[in-house]
């Protein structure tokens, strides 16, 4: 069974119920999510790195603060520096998630800092796979899958309100069929490898 690492921060709430989400695609595919929990920006990182190491696939998730991804996130990225080193990750696939407030925030940027960590580690990186909405602004709702049409990762909009109230439905089935997305791709991905050692 494939095993899907989510390694998130949450600050109040909302990236968490997305990682939920995630989590539920996940399963869905028959693969297993391993929930990753960033605390603060100096706990230990260690478990959470030997973590992603026996992990097929991970799924970085942070808040967008200021433009970016948060300080405890950044405290993870860092940290990271230790399998780096060794490439320890490497040709493992990779996804990202995030959410702010507004519906640009620059949430972009945080997906990009995810990407480019990853593309660090040697990671592949798989995008979010779902269509920008074909309708107007105007009529994406709250259940509008991929409503404000990022495609790197997911890009997530949540009021400033408790996370069981936003982000809203359609966000979290983007995030559930992100998790089934890389969670597929990751058992193609270990049944071509296997496939490559055989004939080798």
């Amino acid at each position: 069974m494939a095993r899907i690492a989510i390694v998130y921060h949450s600050g109040y709430g909302h990236t968490e119920v997305l990682a939920d989400s995630i989590a539920n695609g996940v399963r869905q595919s028959g693969a297993e999510p391993v929930m990753l929990k960033i605390d603060n920006a100096v706990q230990d990182f260690d478990p959470i790195l030997d973590e992603v190491g026996r992990a097929d696939a991970v799924i970085f998730g942070s808040p967008t603060y200021m433009g970016d991804v948060s300080a405890a996130f950044k405290g993870f990225a860092e940290a990271s520096s230790k399998p780096w080193a060794t490439q320890a990750w490497k040709d493992k696939l990779a996804a990202g998630f995030t959410v702010s407030h507004s519906f640009s925030g620059d949430k972009i940027h945080t997906l990009t800092s995810l990407a480019v960590l990853a593309a660090q580690h040697g990671m592949v990186w798989v995008g979010q796979g779902e269509a920008a909405p074909a309708v107007t602004a105007a009529e994406r709702g709250p259940d509008t899958i991929n409503r404000v049409g990022a495609f790197l990762g997911l890009a997530a909009q949540a009021d400033n309100v408790a996370a069981d109230v936003s982000p809203p439905s359609g966000e979290h089935e983007t995030a559930r069929l992100l998790g089934l997305r890389v969670a597929k791709a990751a058992q193609r991905w270990a049944r071509g490898a296997d496939e490559l050692s055989k004939a080798a």
